[in-house]
């Protein structure tokens, strides 16, 4: 049976473009390679404990975001609980700051750990660029431009306001620094780097200000928690899909891509089955899209794949444990900066996840919590020769130094790197966290969602504009409007 859209992965990308094609009145078959949907954002359960797959946080739900332009245009309600406390950061040197949400107050919170110095100037200009940012990003949809007919879109929703702060692409997040004087600023530029690292996965000086700004102030946004796990922000989109006529197979990864000029349609090879349809949407990365449909790429887009020495992967830990006075329960995300880079992978920090205090569906005992923890591993493909035990020993005496949790009251850990992210997605070289930010990428070079001239199109966390929850539903967005623009 001959489908209206083939697309390929569950991500939020994916899953994304395919409920607003749903919306449409398109029928869409939706191939997955895992036995869950999600992909990065996902959960599953094991020995009594709801873990994270990937992603841990869930911001994008303010009224211009894309997650929530989402939400509203296919009437789909959540109801995740709002985190008074963003986040806190726990520095080397033993500070603790609190990334509130409310600007001001996080300026001065800013203000007594780095110094009164331009910390007011920096972050009112951040903050500023952020809300332009996203504000912008749902008015022009047709970025990055391919087509004469994308400059005009563009050109006709523009303003002077976006002429304006387009020119921040030109300047890195090192010459921002410098600007309110504070490159000499060790403490704070050690703590800028280690921020950067959760959304633009990389440091200030291959962070351009437009993207940096917006990665820094995350936090100044609302941030939610999803009780049970990611899987319920996952779960209602599937739903939606299903009740609207289109299908969702599980276990069925595709292995290749086909274009049949003759018929002007697509023929898809997967595991259970031989699938056709007459647009596609590959929510997986622009790697893997590659290696299942090379016959559709230019030479152009063969350019733009990044390899693994410009990737990172993650060493990530479940730990379901017996919660204590001492766990944080006034805040669930914690960065913990260390005087030490972890052996085996370098790495000068690690993301503490923990589930929310209200929420017990997650754990199968009372009193039990579960945290998920997680650090970069740069370049997957070569950085292979790493010990596990000793990642995990490190992790844990952290944790019980900072009072999250006892040894002894561990019910049950496990640990995965590059490898168990291979077979968890499949993605190439285990890489996670999408493209990282590069000055020598300009915005409007980023890989966009036209894939072959035809019907096919990308989205996810390697297409513009990038990685986090927020980045990879924009994707989605906009390869449903391009697609939309030229053909329906």
């Amino acid at each position: 049976m001959k489908n209206d859209v083939i697309v390929v992965g569950t991500g939020m990308g994916a899953l994304t473009t395919a409920c607003l094609l749903a919306h449409q009145g398109l029928k869409c078959l939706v191939l997955e390679q895992n036995y869950l949907p999600g992909g990065c954002t996902s959960s599953y359960w094991r020995k009594g404990f709801v873990f994270e797959s990937g992603a841990t946080t869930l911001v994008g739900l303010d009224e211009y975001m894309p997650l929530q332009h989402l939400l509203n245009t296919i009437g789909v309600d959540l109801e995740p609980i709002h985190l008074k406390l963003p986040m806190k950061v726990h520095l080397k040197n033993g500070k603790i700051l609190n990334r509130y949400q409310d600007l001001n107050q996080w300026i001065e919170e800013a203000e007594n750990v780095f110094g009164k110095k331009n910390q007011r100037k920096f972050w009112e200009f951040c903050f500023r660029v952020s809300q332009f940012v996203w504000k912008t990003s749902l008015r022009q949809t047709s970025f990055p431009p391919s087509r004469v007919s994308d400059l005009w879109q563009a050109v006709k929703n523009a303003s002077l306001e976006q002429v304006n702060f387009a020119r921040y692409a030109f300047f890195s997040m090192r010459w921002l620094l410098k600007k309110f004087d504070l490159l000499d600023n060790q403490d704070f530029v050690d703590f800028v780097d280690e921020q950067l690292l959760i959304t633009a996965q990389n440091y200030h000086p291959e962070v351009n200000v437009l993207f940096g700004a917006t990665a820094l102030c995350y936090t100044n946004y609302q941030n939610f928690y999803m009780p049970g796990g990611l899987i319920n922000l996952v779960n209602p989109l599937i739903e939606y899909l299903e009740q609207n006529g289109s299908q969702v197979i599980l276990r069925n990864g595709v292995k290749q891509v086909n274009y049949n000029a003759n018929k002007k349609q697509y023929e898809v090879v997967a595991k259970q089955d031989n699938y056709t349809s007459d647009y596609l949407i590959s929510g997986i990365p622009l790697n893997n899209t590659l290696q299942i449909y090379d016959n559709g790429y230019s030479k152009r887009l063969k350019s733009k794949v990044l390899e693994s020495k410009q990737l990172n992967s993650a060493f990530q830990m479940g730990i379901g444990f017996k919660r204590m006075t001492t766990t944080p329960a006034d805040s669930i995300h914690h960065q913990i900066h260390l005087a030490e880079p972890l052996p085996y992978i370098g790495s000068h920090s690690i993301f503490v996840s923990l589930n929310h205090p209200s929420d017990t569906t997650r754990c199968d005992e009372p009193g039990q919590a579960v945290a998920s923890i997680s650090t970069h591993i740069a370049n997957p493909a070569d950085n292979i020769d790493i010990n596990k035990q000793v990642l995990e020993q490190v992790v844990i005496e952290k944790l019980v130094q900072k009072g999250f949790l006892k040894a002894e009251d561990i019910v049950y850990a496990h640990s995965s790197t590059q490898k168990s992210w291979h077979k968890w997605t499949m993605r190439e070289h285990g890489f996670v966290g999408g493209y990282p930010q590069y000055m020598h990428i300009k915005p409007w070079q980023m890989v966009e969602a036209r894939l072959d001239k035809k019907k096919a199109y990308l989205c996810g966390d390697t297409a513009y504009p990038g990685q986090g929850i927020p980045g990879a539903v924009l994707s989605g967005i906009i390869a449903f409007e391009k697609l939309k623009r030229d053909w329906l």
